[in-house]
């Protein structure tokens, strides 16, 4: 038996298997899940709402259960809905957020925190209550009487400790979300379970580190990044709270939200304000932040003019009653912590805004002084990339190393390992990482090297394999042995066709030489029906630069039949240690085997020069390893990799140069944290794709639907064609 979804077979047997490794992960989780559904359809809450049960006050928690001695309740109650439709998101909710916290803290640990958590928010919301209830404080007296039902508290208790295992700013996204949510909840709905959800988070947070064990991180002082969220979470939260307001206006703690609740009139223009404000501060706009202030000063301005009301009043009548904090006090309040909150975060406000940054990034270092410090430094066997006249440079303090990068839907990617000596790469990562956080500006380095790679992870950043770059090694380079026996064939054949192969300098070439190499040129790019890709793939503008050489594959006509550039690769001290193959470009109907004809000629010629190895260059979503990806990044990355085949045959040119025995070094992409990725993959497809437009766009979906039937993806470049 089959489950086919998507064009990938999932077996009966997999899926069991699957489900065995759910249940020994996470067996409390599932255990808990399963007898809360079998406790709905046994007592048949799940179809009749349990509130409306004659024995609810039997199983139910609150102060009227124990008050009565139903100390049982405690451990009943959890296993129950109020309603049939709340079985759905109590029993979705548990299941996420118990089965997170028992996935990083283990079984037990898990158990303790979410059991405990329960009862312990539990006894000390029904506590607070008994204290409270004959104070005079209508809600109190109000929520005394009632009973609930869920598990929740020990969920968020659960999801609160396992915070502390998660690294920056994961850690400070969710608690900020957790916050907002039981804000939110007790100031202007004011439930039972929302009074048990604050109690759980209130006790659980300060002891999150504690209570996680080995597993919790260290919390490290707060980041630009981090402050920014923290201000944005907490406009959030008075917007949401205007918003819960006005859609579900209730009488909580504070007093009922009727009297002082938004209109629709004027809700709509606060959340049209509201929204730019959060998303500047989020990128550290200083406008956003001034705005973010002057609404704040509104907002608590109204308090002070209040607390002049008041005491006005208070002269004139003696017997004004304001024993009740009102509502309305404690909004205004909200807005003035806010107001604090900003003003202590003021520092990580200062990017410039739209106009003043094109004025920063205008003018700077141009591409000779890239290649000044290239050639004196060395590189990477792509850094002569950086050198092409799309990219900007960050130069680190030091004056002898930079960063090259493109800046694209507020990303700047950088292309490449730091150009830099010995020992100061890392340095150049941090000081670009603070440039881009003090510009707005999301942080990236494409096709990093494993080294480059683990200076990353010392900024708290991730990683994940985008390329893999092909090594052909030439100081003990020989064409025998049948693995090698299709080059030698290639280059038997060309000496008995008459196929003339020639490294030259294609700008110093006569105008049929390179006409003849444009005509190629834009006869693959028809071919394809979207436009050159750009970026990390160099065309003929690129190879007529006098520092590339190319390889020219030429009948005894003058017919040029393919042709392959090949981009120095500097070692430093000036040196030339190697070459990178950029451009593949071959005649439709010409010379079959050029490409192998090309590439070895190439290599023996580099060879007699002294050059140690030659890069076949990087194949772009294509990794050796066939194992199954572990990390969901990985798969996307596969997908968009099969998604791309038909058009650009990645996949196919990694095979063709396979030819070559070549060895395989990854290349990855380096990046903050996941929240980054869809962002950076709308910029890489601007810095790939420049001149796409919405109709290129859209002949890559049409031509899809034609390429792939069937769920079967026919390969249009396995016929020895590669680009």
């Amino acid at each position: 038996m089959t489950i086919a979804q998507g064009g990938t077979g999932l077996t009966a047997g997999e899926a069991r298997g699957r489900l065995a490794v759910l249940w020994h992960r996470i067996p409390f989780t599932t255990t808990v899940v399963l007898a809360i559904m079998i406790v709905g359809v046994a007592t048949g809450s799940l179809w009749h709402a349990a509130e409306h049960q004659h024995a609810f006050h039997y199983y139910a928690y609150g102060l009227p259960s124990l008050e009565h001695g139903r100390w049982w309740t405690l451990f009943t109650g959890p296993f129950y809905a109020l309603r049939p439709w709340f079985y759905l998101p109590m029993a979705g909710s548990f299941a996420l957020m118990a089965g997170f916290a028992e996935w990083h803290l283990g079984t037990r640990r898990a158990m303790a925190v979410t059991i405990g958590g329960q009862l312990v928010s539990t006894i000390v919301a029904v506590q607070f209550l008994e204290l409270s209830r004959n104070s005079g404080w209508d809600w109190a007296d109000r929520i005394a009487g009632t009973l609930d039902v869920g598990f929740s508290g020990g969920a968020l208790a659960a999801i609160a400790v396992t915070s502390a295992t998660l690294r920056t700013p994961w850690r400070l996204r969710l608690r900020a979300g957790l916050c907002v949510y039981a804000g939110v909840a007790i100031v202007y709905v004011g439930t039972l379970a929302d009074l048990v959800h604050f109690f759980a988070l209130v006790l659980a947070l300060p002891l999150g580190r504690r209570l996680a064990g080995p597993a919790a991180r260290n919390a490290n002082k707060p980041s630009l990044r981090e402050w920014r969220l923290l201000a944005s979470a907490g406009l959030v939260l008075l917007v949401v709270a205007e918003v819960v307001m006005w859609l579900v206006p209730g009488d909580g703690p504070f007093g009922s939200s009727d009297s002082i609740s938004l209109s629709g009139h004027e809700l709509l223009p606060l959340c049209i304000v509201a929204v730019p404000i959060l998303n500047g501060l989020r990128r550290g706009s200083r406008f956003a932040w001034r705005c973010a202030i002057a609404l704040c000063v509104l907002a608590a301005s109204q308090m002070a003019v209040l607390a002049g009301v008041v005491a006005l009043t208070q002269l004139v009548r003696e017997d004004y009653d304001f024993s009740s904090p009102p509502l309305f006090i404690v909004d205004n309040l909200l807005w003035t912590v806010e107001l604090v909150l900003l003003i202590s975060a003021r520092r990580a406000f200062r990017v410039p805004s739209r106009r003043r940054r094109r004025k920063l990034f205008r003018g700077g270092p141009d591409p000779a002084f890239a290649r000044l410090l290239l050639g004196r430094n060395g590189g990477s066997t792509i850094s002569w990339m950086t050198t092409w006249p799309q990219n900007t440079y960050f130069v680190a303090s030091d004056g002898t190393s930079y960063l090259a990068y493109q800046r694209h839907a507020g990303v700047a990617v950088a292309l490449g390992d730091p150009v830099a000596p010995d020992g100061t790469s890392e340095a150049t990562l941090r000081e670009f990482s603070a440039m881009c956080e003090n510009t707005g500006l999301v942080p990236c380095v494409f096709s990093a090297t494993a080294g480059t790679v683990a200076q990353t992870r010392k900024l708290g950043w991730q990683h994940v394999q985008v390329a893999e770059d092909t090594l052909v090694d030439l100081e003990n380079l020989e064409f025998r042995g049948k693995a090698w026996q299709d080059v030698r064939t290639a280059l038997n054949r060309a000496k008995k066709d008459g196929i003339e192969f020639r490294l030259v300098r294609l700008a110093e070439q006569p105008w049929s030489i390179r006409d003849q190499v444009r005509a190629l040129s834009e006869e693959w790019i028809c071919d394809k029906g979207l436009p050159e890709m750009g970026f990390t793939l160099g065309g003929v503008d690129q190879a007529m630069d006098p520092a590339t050489r190319v390889g020219l594959a030429v009948d005894a006509d003058g017919t040029v039949h393919g042709v392959t550039s090949w981009l120095p690769v500097h070692t430093g001290d000036g040196e030339v240690g190697g070459w990178t193959l950029d451009v593949m470009r071959r005649r439709a109907g010409g010379f079959r085997p050029v490409m192998e004809f090309l590439i070895a000629s190439t290599c023996l010629a580099f060879r007699e020069e002294g050059a140690k190895f030659v890069s076949l260059s990087g194949a772009p979503l294509v990794r050796s390893n066939d194992s199954t990806p572990r990390q969901m990044v990985d798969r996307m990355l596969d997908a968009l990799g099969s998604m791309m085949e038909p058009y650009y045959g990645f996949r196919s040119l990694h095979a063709f140069k396979a030819k070559f025995q070549p060895r395989h070094e990854p290349l990855y992409l380096a990046y903050r944290d996941e929240a980054d990725l869809p962002r950076i993959g709308i910029a890489l497809g601007r810095a790939y794709l420049p001149n796409a437009g919405l109709m290129d766009l859209a002949k890559l979906a049409l031509r899809r639907q034609r390429v792939v039937g069937g769920g079967v993806v026919v390969d249009r470049s396995a016929a020895g064609t590669p680009r």
